[in-house]
């Protein structure tokens, strides 16, 4: 028998208010001279998603500059961006103590046996992370929404082109969908491989944002947008499952017969699923519910209205958004599975329940809480703000911890404090809240078809 997870006590709303203010100071204090870092206890870099997906929160925040501390981010990305057009894992200064990077001895060392402290410097532990890319273009995106700055915008435009023209070359067999590398995106510590839910999910969201500033800065758009219709058809049409995806055996036939093999099998073995799958491999899938992109699915109208409300019920029905929303993956990979690997043992990180392996991430339930916003279930987003508001309050140390990361049944932190994008998406959460509507992704904002 597995252990129930327990409920947290009813939220005063009041806490709601404070939370904000909060995230809004500690998130500000995390910006420093190359941007913004990932932690005021640890990940003392810029790191190419988190501080973009930062921006959600950061650009929303009442006192202080924090476009200026965006502008930064991007631009020390930029400046590290490879001549095939690769945007960094994370850029930092060397010899910093770090407490999370205990694989490089507790800090970025300086290459060609330099002990130099004043020039940044990339880190090529995941060097191979396909969503720094991804992410850099969409934190591009909201730069553009929030300032109106064309004139940055065209100075980064070829910055973006290259590292579009970098993603689609991880088309490797040019299907129109990326083919990514085991753990190289967020779940940099897991087994998803090949077609990925989470990095195609992104990839409409980046077609997408290229043609919204394509079109900002008199390029052509269509190509761009029809480039993002494909991406959402095929993510739809390979890794959902079910009637709402009635199979054209005769295009895949035609066109794509490497997914005839899979399809035929989940088809057969799974026959429907009220959720994407989160990856289909080479005559292979994985049979879980990937919590983070299923949300930025809805977030971005990769799925429609039913498979919307699909995904946000079966979260309910298996009570991932409890004791706090919510976990990241249902059900976890246990020992001895096809998908777990020995390298889960680092640092006891992807145990079960632990980290990426159903571990609760502040962050991703603040893009629950947006995709509640965003499918209009306006009441309910406001019961789960409430929840994510008591879970950032919690703390290994102290209260308003903003910690990165909660055991998944017993909702206890389990990381480092004072993560940006626990503070960020909180947030960005209240925001959507407070609006009635997401920002940047919805259709005042052009965010539409």
């Amino acid at each position: 028998m597995g252990q129930s997870p327990s409920r947290p006590a009813p939220v005063d709303p009041v806490i709601v208010d404070e939370g904000r203010a909060r995230a809004e100071t500690d998130l500000l204090s995390n910006g420093g001279e190359l941007g913004l870092l990932g932690s005021n206890e640890a990940y003392q870099q810029v790191w190419g998603r988190d501080s973009m997906i930062c921006s959600l929160g950061l650009l929303a925040c009442k006192e202080g500059d924090g476009a200026a501390i965006h502008r930064r981010s991007l631009q020390t990305l930029r400046a590290h961006q490879s001549a095939l057009g690769k945007i960094p894992h994370n850029v930092g200064m060397p010899n910093v103590l770090d407490p999370a990077l205990v694989a490089l001895g507790g800090k970025l060392l300086a290459g060609n046996g330099s002990t130099s402290e004043t020039s940044a410097i990339a880190d090529t532990t995941h060097a191979g992370c396909v969503d720094s890319n991804l992410w850099f273009i969409i934190g591009h995106y909201t730069d553009f929404v929030h300032n109106n700055d064309l004139d940055f915008l065209r100075q980064s435009w070829p910055a973006l082109q290259q590292a579009l023209l970098w993603l689609r070359y991880q088309d490797s067999n040019e299907c129109g969908l990326l083919e990514v590398h085991e753990a190289m995106d967020w779940a940099d510590l897991f087994a998803n491989r090949y077609n990925v839910l989470f990095d195609n999910v992104l990839y409409f969201a980046v077609w997408r944002c290229m043609g919204i500033m394509a079109r900002a800065l008199g390029e052509p758009e269509a190509w761009y947008l029809e480039q993002a219709q494909d991406v959402r058809r095929k993510v739809n049409a390979l890794l959902w499952v079910g009637p709402e995806s009635p199979r054209d055996w005769a295009w895949i036939d035609e066109v794509r017969q490497e997914w005839l093999y899979p399809l035929r099998r989940v088809d057969t073995e799974l026959v429907e699923r009220p959720f994407y799958l989160p990856y289909m491999a080479f005559r292979d899938y994985a049979d879980r519910f990937d919590t983070l992109a299923n949300l930025l699915a809805i977030l971005f109208g990769v799925a429609d209205e039913v498979r919307a409300n699909k995904i946000l019920d079966y979260i309910h029905g298996c009570g991932l958004n409890e004791p706090f929303p919510v976990r990241a993956l249902y059900p976890p990979i246990q020992p001895g599975e096809r998908d777990w690997r020995e390298y889960y043992r680092v640092r006891n990180l992807n145990q079960p329940n632990h980290y990426h392996n159903g571990g609760a991430w502040p962050f991703i339930g603040g893009f629950y809480v947006a995709a509640l916003v965003q499918t209009r279930r306006l009441e309910e987003a406001e019961k789960q703000l409430q929840k994510l508001a008591l879970m950032n309050h919690t703390g290994k140390k102290r209260e308003w911890e903003f910690n990165e990361w909660f055991h998944g049944l017993s909702g206890r932190p389990m990381g480092y404090g004072g993560q940006s994008w626990s503070l960020a998406l909180y947030i960005f959460a209240h925001e959507s809240v407070q609006q009635g509507r997401v920002p940047y992704f919805n259709a005042a904002q052009g965010w539409e078809d």
